[in-house]
């Protein structure tokens, strides 16, 4: 096998996140579940941007957040992700270069507009996202580099890019292409809402070995089976993938192989803020220390510690230098 160029490859959705602060009436009044993430079309995104109170522009988008904090760490990172040549495109573009990520993706010239999702935070540091998909799902398999796939020690892909068929597409030609160069592939569930659409689909590609490794929440894991029984969840998902992570918010995550189960506690924090990209962060972390060959309980210490400093401000990629923190907490870099 040879060298690889890129430590790890993210696929997704490029979004443009705009937050806001918002308490629950606002919510109830807008007919938004609590914690839950929408996918709305341009004439809802206008209605509820003209709702929200002031807000701040922030590149995101699951997978492109991961991916920034990869850089962050000090790991070699490369995005693939569809935006449209206008103000938010750029926006995202120039971004996520400046956060030290090969960011290759032909611009789209005509079509829909560069994704963003309406962010709304309530006083609790909750997040409920409403998401115009604009652009993104526009990714195709033309978009999918085979050398720079070929290149990547790990390819991360987020369950939301499973809405448009062509990104699906895009999905499993990367997968197929990583596999043959002996290379991994990594999914992030993204949503329960999500695994209740693609439920079937995304137990194939668990099955199948189309991943490697698979990166949960809690409410994902029990609507992935089915069940509210945690433990039993679990089980279920350590006799058919081959490495499974688990974040469990303040509880930690637990990291499961056929052979064991790794319980690693959150990170101590000040004060919650945000949770946006909690999950995100925690896979930056997690899949820096695979790449760097440490153990699953120090890959979960990276992953909490990253979580727990983007969920102290507002905003879904780090603030502070994660190498730094990691450093000044006695874990390997």
């Amino acid at each position: 096998m040879t060298a690889a160029t890129y430590d790890v490859l993210g696929i997704g959705n490029a979004i443009v996140d705009i937050l806001a602060k918002a308490e629950d009436t606002f919510l109830t009044e807008q007919g938004m579940a609590k914690g839950s993430m929408a996918l709305i079309d341009e004439a809802r995104a206008a209605a509820i941007y003209q709702a929200m109170g002031p807000a701040t522009e922030i590149s995101g988008g699951s997978a492109a957040n991961t991916i920034a904090g990869v850089a962050n760490f000090g790991a070699r990172a490369a995005f693939v992700g569809k935006v449209r040549n206008d103000q938010l495109g750029n926006v995202f573009s120039h971004d996520i270069r400046a956060a030290g990520v090969t960011f290759e993706t032909q611009v789209a010239t005509s079509g829909p507009a560069t994704a963003c999702s309406y962010v709304l935070v309530s006083p609790d540091g909750e997040r409920t996202m409403n998401t115009y998909l604009g652009a993104a799902q526009d990714l195709s398999p033309a978009d999918i580099d085979a050398k720079q796939i070929a290149a990547s020690s790990i390819i991360y892909l987020e369950g939301y890019l499973w809405d448009p068929k062509d990104a699906k597409d895009a999905f499993l030609k990367a997968s197929i292409i990583a596999h043959e160069n002996k290379r991994s592939v990594a999914l992030t569930l993204s949503d329960a809402f999500c695994v209740g659409r693609y439920r079937d689909e995304f137990l194939d590609l668990i099955r199948s070995k189309t991943v490697d490794i698979v990166f949960a929440n809690e409410a994902e894991l029990t609507s992935l089976y089915q069940t509210d029984d945690f433990d039993k969840a679990l089980t279920q998902l350590r006799s058919e993938a081959s490495l499974a992570v688990v974040t469990r918010s303040e509880k930690g995550c637990v990291v499961a192989s056929k052979d064991k189960v790794t319980a690693v506690p959150a990170f101590p924090i000040k004060q919650l803020v945000d949770t946006t990209g909690a999950g995100d962060l925690f896979a930056a972390g997690f899949l820096f220390g695979i790449v760097r060959g440490l153990s699953h309980d120090q890959c979960g210490r990276l992953g909490a510690l990253a979580a727990a400093e983007v969920i102290q401000h507002i905003g879904a990629r780090p603030q502070a230098s994660l190498k730094v923190l990691a450093k000044e907490a006695g874990l390997p870099v």
